[in-house]
């Protein structure tokens, strides 16, 4: 039998979400991938949601890599990249928002977001404001995406409806929701 370790158990879960979609992810596919009996699998993850909370967080790797922001840099451009970033990653997996939804960040991603709002409110942003500013970004971005991501799986009806660019659609509302942002920073 095939000796495991955590990492290689998440690559093939990733690997196997890519393949056949959320829906139909299981230990027992997984197992199989991997060559395995599936109780194997429960020393690693004793739970289902256990090694999806684990293929959430290794999926975003991209954007928890990206670099922090700097004293210097411009709050607006860091902001839209920021998002950006944000919205890549879930891309780069097949229901990758949905995978995403509903998860909390761990230590390390609370230290990055608490830096990146104590970012924004030295470049002059309320606190308040700069938190609700990230959770409004975040929350547009996984619906945005997890739209785009539906669309993309129902080819049979995608031709029923109108077609959507959903880059330029998400890049209108992201500015909407900056250029209120600051708006509202000016007001004070």
């Amino acid at each position: 039998m095939r000796k495991l370790n955590r990492e290689t158990v998440i690559a093939e879960a990733l690997a196997l979400l890519d393949e056949v979609g959320l829906d139909r992810i299981s230990t027992r596919l997984l197992a199989k991938r991997l060559g395995v009996e599936q109780p194997s699998l429960y020393w690693h993850f004793p739970k289902k949601d256990a090694l999806l909370a684990e293929m959430a967080q290794a999926a975003m790797a991209p954007h928890a890599l990206a670099p922090l922001p700097m004293i210097g840099d411009n709050w607006y451009d860091w902001f839209l990249e920021n998002t950006r970033s944000f919205r890549r990653t879930l891309l780069i997996r097949r229901d990758g928002a949905r995978l995403h939804a509903g998860t909390y960040p761990g230590e390390a991603d609370t230290q990055r977001i608490i830096h990146k709002i104590a970012f924004l409110v030295s470049c002059g942003l309320s606190e308040q404001h700069a938190k609700i500013a990230m959770l409004a970004a975040s929350h547009f971005t996984v619906g945005s995406v997890l739209e785009e991501q539906a669309a993309s799986a129902i080819t049979s009806s995608a031709t029923a409806h109108p077609q959507i660019d959903y880059e330029a659609a998400f890049e209108e509302g992201l500015m909407l929701i900056l250029d209120g942002l600051a708006v509202r920073e000016r007001r004070g």
